[in-house]
C-alpha cells in the first residue's frame, strides 16, 4: 500500500514513456524523483514537485542518492542496453536491499514467450528479487514513428520497418504513463501482468495511409529485409545490441505476435485508449519536411 510520504523513482524520465509517467504522477500526493542519465545532469536538484537525480545503470555509485527513501520504482530498460545481466541486475538487487517494495517494469507485449528479447530476462530477475511487481507488457509505441523512424519518413516518405504483413496494436505513451501512475499509487496491482495495447491492430500499409492523409503527401511502406533494416539503423549510428533487439521485435511482428488487441488499457484508463490516427493528428508537425508549412 502506498503512503503520502512515498517517493517514487522513475527511470528513463526524459524519454517517451518516462516523461508521461512523471506528468501523470504529479496529479497524486507523492514525491516524484526523476532519474536522468549522467549526461543529462550531474547533481541532484528539484524543480517544482519533481526531484531530479542522475542515475547511471553502469555505475553503482549513483544508486544511493537515487534510491534514498524510495518505496516504488518505475523501471524501463535504456534502449542501448542489451547486456541486462551486467547493467540491470545490479540495480534490481540494490532496490531489493534498500527498501523498494514495488517495481513497475515497462516490458514488451509477448515477452513471456520471446526468450530473445531482454525484457523476458528482466522480468525473471524482478520475480526472483522478492519485490512485488507489475509488468506492463506494451505493444509498439506510437511515438516510435516520430523518434526512431522519423528520419526515414521525413527524408524518404517511407516507413522503413521490416514487419512484413504483420499487424501491430499500437499504444500511445501518454496512455501508458497514465496507467503506470495509477498502478504506482494504487495497492491492488501488485504481482500482476498487464498486456497493454491500443484498440486496433494495423498493418504498416495502413499506418502509411494514415500518415498520408494527415501529412498531405504520399507515405509508403517499403517492408525492407531484416538485413537492410540493420544496415540502415547502423548507418544512423545505433549500437549493434539495440539493432538486434529491434530486429527481434520486428521478426516477432512478421510472425503475427504483435497483432493481439486487449481490453486491459481501456479497463485501467476507464476510457478507450487513443488511436493512431488521433496521435498522428495531434503531432502532425513531427514529420514535416524542412521549410514545409505542414
Amino acid at each position: 500500500m502506498k503512503h503520502e510520504s512515498s517517493t517514487i523513482l522513475v527511470t528513463g524520465a526524459s524519454g517517451n514513456v518516462g516523461r508521461e509517467v512523471v506528468k501523470a504522477l504529479l496529479q497524486s500526493d507523492v514525491t516524484v524523483r526523476a532519474a536522468l542519465y549522467k549526461s543529462e545532469g550531474d547533481t541532484p536538484h528539484a524543480t517544482g514537485a519533481i526531484e531530479y537525480v542522475p542515475l547511471d545503470f553502469g555505475d553503482s555509485r549513483t544508486f544511493p542518492a537515487a534510491f534514498e527513501g524510495v518505496s516504488s520504482l518505475f523501471l524501463m530498460r535504456p534502449p542501448p542496453i542489451s547486456n541486462v545481466e551486467r547493467y540491470i541486475r545490479p540495480l534490481i538487487e540494490y532496490a531489493a536491499g534498500n527498501g523498494v517494495c514495488h517495481i513497475v517494469f515497462l516490458s514488451l507485449l509477448g515477452a513471456g514467450q520471446n526468450s530473445y528479447v531482454p525484457h523476458t530476462r528482466i522480468e525473471a530477475m524482478i520475480q526472483s528479487s522478492g519485490i512485488a511487481y507489475t509488468f506492463l507488457r506494451c505493444g509498439f509505441f506510437m511515438q516510435n514513428l516520430a523518434t526512431i523512424h522519423r528520419d526515414d519518413i521525413v527524408e524518404y516518405d517511407d516507413i522503413f520497418i521490416p514487419a512484413g504483413r504483420g499487424k501491430t496494436a499500437f499504444i500511445d505513451t501518454r496512455d501508458i504513463g497514465e496507467i503506470a501512475a495509477r498502478i504506482l499509487t494504487e495497492p491492488e496491482h501488485e504481482n500482476q501482468v498487464y498486456a497493454l495495447t491500443g484498440s486496433e491492430a494495423l498493418g504498416y500499409d495502413e499506418v502509411a495511409a494514415i500518415l498520408t492523409d494527415a501529412l498531405g503527401r504520399k507515405i509508403t511502406y517499403s517492408d525492407p529485409s531484416l538485413l537492410a533494416f540493420a544496415r540502415r539503423m547502423r548507418s544512423r549510428g545505433h549500437p549493434l545490441g539495440y539493432i538486434g533487439v529491434m530486429a527481434g521485435i520486428y521478426l516477432s511482428t512478421r510472425r503475427g505476435r504483435s497483432a493481439t488487441v486487449t481490453s486491459t488499457a481501456t479497463e485501467l484508463l476507464g476510457r478507450p485508449p487513443r488511436t493512431l490516427r488521433q496521435y498522428v493528428t495531434d503531432n502532425v508537425t513531427m514529420w514535416s519536411k524542412p521549410g514545409s508549412s505542414v
